[in-house]
């Protein structure tokens, strides 16, 4: 947002800003960052009330970094950013700026517990809440150091430290509907207690970097619980047993570390949307779909990505069909590029309801298949599931098929020959990333992989 470009356009702009109604100027102003919101209070008496009218603020330290921001962040402007952010917090819910009760409805907080600033922030948020200024808080509270650099030591410490900054301020726990967490180790806390029996209006939770002790269990029993997403990345747990989160909607896990089925559900009776996220190391052993999804019953969007590793799931078919009654949505990403695709139409078969199919082939610059790499992820093996395991295949409703990464390979042609050839309402085919490139190639393309198909709906698309 720019304002006031030229001293001789300064009236002229201010008057035709001026003209607007407050509704149209607060909803330019929750477009920028904080402190471009604030500076608007002094363009002139028409703004000076606005900012303080925003009833959703977002106040994050990254804004108040050196701009551009560089790799590895200094504590001293780490120190700087917080001592920014803290006189932020203070001008907006410090004190009201009209003899109207000024509320706002949401404050989106992103900062760094270093330092006393705790002592500092808290104070604030809790008066806030306490006073009905506040009446929803979103909070991230960043590590400032990165993964990598950080110790044991320091991630017990960081629990620690977040523990004590809301035991000491529990008007904040009261007011949370959204929490982000990163590099914690929790094995001297109870972390059920903390993020479960105190939040009570806990709606989104992520976690970045954490565990309970390495490869320890997550055991989530929470039938209270208002959680609607559960979002895990790089998180060290054994497993995750999610045995009762009844408004949890929506779950990833990208990232883990487990020899076997790392998830289990139980009473999820609202998870719509599920999405798995790994790539398969050489003492994973993978694990059968049907038995992690046992707990389902209204799911619609499922998303699995394999990284461009072997598959971690277990071959398996009509096991398959209750769990997927309701899906939608399916989407299968970073399938290696030399793999077999046909076992996809396993899972077709399994979700006649599916329709969305979303398939993305893995070729990345860094898949050179290095002795590191081996170690690591071992040799990958292409899928061998039981094609021929179903008998008759029931009316799909399945109306778009994309293909990310699409190359006129044989395993990808007969593939997507198969798919559409049982597809009678079937719309459009769209398939990115560049090949095949101008029209004589795409015609030459979709012959191929239409011939002795007889469908009039089918539509071919080819989006770069």
């Amino acid at each position: 947002m720019e304002l006031n470009k030229g001293h001789g356009q300064k009236g002229e702009d201010e008057d035709r800003l001026g003209m607007l109604p407050d509704d149209v100027l607060l909803s330019i102003l929750g477009r920028v960052d904080i402190a471009t919101a604030a500076r608007t209070s002094s363009l002139s008496t028409r703004w000076k009330h606005l900012p303080w009218l925003l009833r959703e603020i977002t106040i994050d330290v990254n804004d108040f970094l050196p701009t551009p921001h560089p790799t590895l962040v200094e504590a001293e402007h780490m120190d700087a950013a917080m001592a920014s952010l803290t006189k932020a917090i203070r001008s907006f819910l410090g004190a009201p700026q009209s003899e109207a009760t000024i509320i706002t409805r949401l404050l989106q907080l992103k900062l760094y517990l270093i330092g006393d600033y705790s002592d500092l922030v808290g104070p604030l948020l809790s008066d806030a809440i306490d006073t009905g200024i506040l009446k929803n808080l979103d909070l991230a509270i960043v590590n400032e150091k990165e993964p990598v650099d950080c110790s044991d030591e320091d991630r017990l410490h960081q629990a620690c430290a977040i523990d004590g900054f809301f035991s000491a301020h529990p008007s904040v726990i009261h007011c949370l509907t959204s929490l982000s967490l990163d590099n914690l180790c929790f094995a001297e806390l109870d972390m059920h207690h903390l993020l479960f029996d105190c939040y009570k209006r806990l709606r989104c939770l992520f976690l970045s970097y954490c565990d309970m002790g390495w490869l320890s269990a997550w055991k989530i029993d929470a039938p209270g619980s208002h959680l609607a997403v559960l979002e895990l990345f790089c998180c060290c747990f054994g497993k995750l047993e999610v045995l009762h989160l009844p408004k949890l909607e929506r779950l990833c896990w990208d990232g883990w570390v487990s020899r076997d089925a790392p998830l289990t559900l139980g009473v999820v009776p609202s998870l719509t949307e599920l999405k798995l996220i790994c790539a398969a190391t050489v003492p994973f052993k993978g694990f059968k779909l049907s038995n992690v999804l046992r707990g389902t019953t209204a799911l619609e969007n499922l998303i699995l990505s394999f990284q461009g590793e072997t598959l971690w799931l277990q071959p398996e078919g009509k096991q398959l069909c209750t769990v997927f009654s309701r899906l939608r949505k399916l989407s299968l990403l970073d399938i290696f590029i030399e793999f077999d695709l046909l076992w996809m139409i396993i899972l077709l078969e399994a979700a006649p309801s599916v329709e969305v199919f979303d398939v993305e082939i893995w070729e990345h610059p860094c898949i050179v298949d290095s002795e590191g790499r081996r170690l690591t992820y071992g040799q990958r093996i292409n899928p061998s599931w039981k094609v021929a395991e179903f008998a008759t295949r029931k009316e799909w409703q399945l109306r778009e098929l994309q293909v990310l990464g699409f190359a006129p390979m044989e395993q990808q042609m007969t593939f997507i020959r198969a798919a559409i050839g049982a597809l009678p309402r079937s719309e459009r085919l769209p398939k990115e990333r560049g090949f095949p490139k101008g029209k004589d190639e795409q015609d030459v393309v979709a012959k191929q992989l239409t011939a002795e198909i007889v469908n009039p709906h089918l539509k071919m698309i080819f989006a770069d």
